[in-house]
């Protein structure tokens, strides 16, 4: 994984960065590039994930977040890694320009912490519906620190019945 912090520019106008450039993406060692992009718009409590797409069709995902605030989750499940099961979690929000780079091998989700977030994501392989997979976002043995209280998040149908890492169906190798 990578936390990207951009070089702002900001002036009596507003600011620019570059959100994307390669040339940068791969000196930092990220060799990622783009063939989808995705934007979602969440509501406070919501959480999405944990998600991701079997090998051959694991995406890489470049996220940011365009609106609001999200508390975004990386859960490595490359068998063998010695992080293997471990979760890392980061601020993302439009006021930060934060971007965070998350490898395939990792389960990813988030949860909104403002009113509303506009979420922007960059893939490097197409969505294909037959690979997606999840773990559940409460799975006791990651014990993933989410900052909304379980009475106030909101989960989808599919979501709330993801299984375990532990029974969870993912064919990455460290």
């Amino acid at each position: 994984m990578h936390i990207i912090d951009p070089v702002v520019f900001e002036d009596q106008r507003g600011y620019f960065f570059e959100s994307y450039n390669h040339r940068r993406f791969n000196e930092l060692g990220i060799g990622m590039e783009g063939v989808q992009d995705n934007q979602s718009l969440s509501q406070y409590g919501v959480i999405r994930g944990l998600h991701y797409q079997l090998a051959p069709f694991a995406q890489s995902k470049l996220v940011r977040v365009l609106e609001g605030a999200v508390w975004d989750v990386a859960v490595d499940i490359l068998k063998g890694s010695p992080t293997y099961g471990q979760w890392y979690g980061i601020e993302l929000s439009a006021e930060n320009k934060r971007q965070l780079y998350i490898p395939k091998g990792f389960a990813h989700g988030f949860a909104v912490t403002t009113e509303r977030a506009v979420f922007y994501y960059k893939c490097d392989q197409y969505y294909h519906p037959a690979s997606e997979r999840g773990i559940h976002y409460l799975d006791p043995d990651l014990a993933i620190a989410w900052p909304i209280q379980p009475e106030r998040s909101v989960i989808s149908a599919k979501d709330q019945v993801l299984p375990s890492l532990r029974d969870a169906e993912h064919n990455f190798v460290y």
